[in-house]
């Protein structure tokens, strides 16, 4: 496969099959489906010839693409986060009363890498209110939230922190927010995955940390994930493909672009957008029965 980065695993899919001249791509699985109008497509990478292949650990990678939120077509926040909330719900696989630990990683100082923390304050929080007002709240699934911040500011990893509260309040499972890379500027903000697999923190820039996932916090972890910025030599790469230049290794391109970061002129706006999108879905799919309206009006 080819030096190309990216986050996503239909991407890196993408990326095998064009670098395999035709081969058979074994150990993964494709899925595609709709839901509220946006396009869905479930990557499964069932066994170590998979996980070899897209660089990626066994488990399943659900992608919603959601591009029409950003054409603001009718309903297309509240459609986003029900489809959001659909697949969430879906890879949660929670019981009646499980609690929910929602840890948004990331540097609310810096914007495309804030998805996580503003993911966290559009979330709906309840383990205080179920345990302290029961006969108002007890129908309500008991969920805290964690913005971890980042070692650079907090001389903790955030690995450490979440594995702190997990210790602390035990809940059965743990959702990880985070921001992305892609190999593609069209799929930025405007995509979210979602992943059974756990995730590492700092991944889509380069700056790896310590992994999220059940190994480390003794419970499963499902990773949220939006893509906010692409690696600058993956672009020109994909740029000079389109261009009639396939095939160039982005390694190839010298250290001019290494370490550089693209993300777009509008990402203030655009991370807020998907950030509430997320935090939504997330409140959707652990409390049964809300709308977005009612997420609204408990939120504001």
């Amino acid at each position: 496969m080819l030096g190309r980065r990216t986050d996503l695993a239909l991407e890196a899919k993408a990326i095998w099959e064009e670098g395999a001249c035709g081969g058979e791509l074994k150990g993964v699985e494709t899925r595609e489906t709709e839901r509220e109008g946006f396009a869905v497509t479930r990557v499964d990478i069932l066994d170590g010839r998979g996980a070899r292949a897209l660089g990626k650990p066994e488990g399943a990678y659900v992608t919603v693409e959601l591009d029409r939120l950003e054409r603001r077509e009718k309903d297309a926040f509240g459609r986003a986060a029900r489809a959001v909330a659909a697949e969430l719900r879906a890879l949660l696989k929670l019981k009646p009363g499980e609690s929910v630990l929602v840890v948004g990683l990331g540097n609310r100082a810096i914007t495309p890498d804030a998805v996580g923390p503003l993911a966290v304050g559009n979330t709906l929080v309840t383990r205080h209110l179920v345990e302290k007002l029961p006969e108002h709240f007890g129908s309500f699934r008991p969920v805290s939230a964690l913005a971890a911040g980042v070692l650079g500011t907090t001389g903790v990893e955030s690995g450490e922190l979440a594995a702190a509260v997990a210790a602390a309040v035990r809940p059965a499972r743990v959702v990880a927010v985070d921001a992305l890379a892609s190999r593609s500027l069209s799929r930025l903000c405007r995509t979210v995955q979602i992943a059974d697999t756990g995730i590492v923190p700092g991944s889509g820039v380069g700056n790896a940390r310590a992994a999220l996932n059940k190994e480390t916090l003794g419970v499963p972890v499902i990773a949220v994930g939006v893509p906010t910025v692409v690696d600058a030599a993956t672009l020109c790469a994909d740029v000079l493909a389109e261009a009639g230049r396939p095939g160039l290794d982005p390694g190839a391109l010298g250290s001019g672009g290494r370490g550089v970061i693209v993300t777009p002129r509008e990402i203030d706006s655009q991370v807020a957008d998907i950030s509430k999108v997320i935090g939504y879905g997330l409140s959707l799919a652990l409390q049964e029965g809300l709308t977005v309206d009612d997420v609204e009006m408990f939120l504001s």
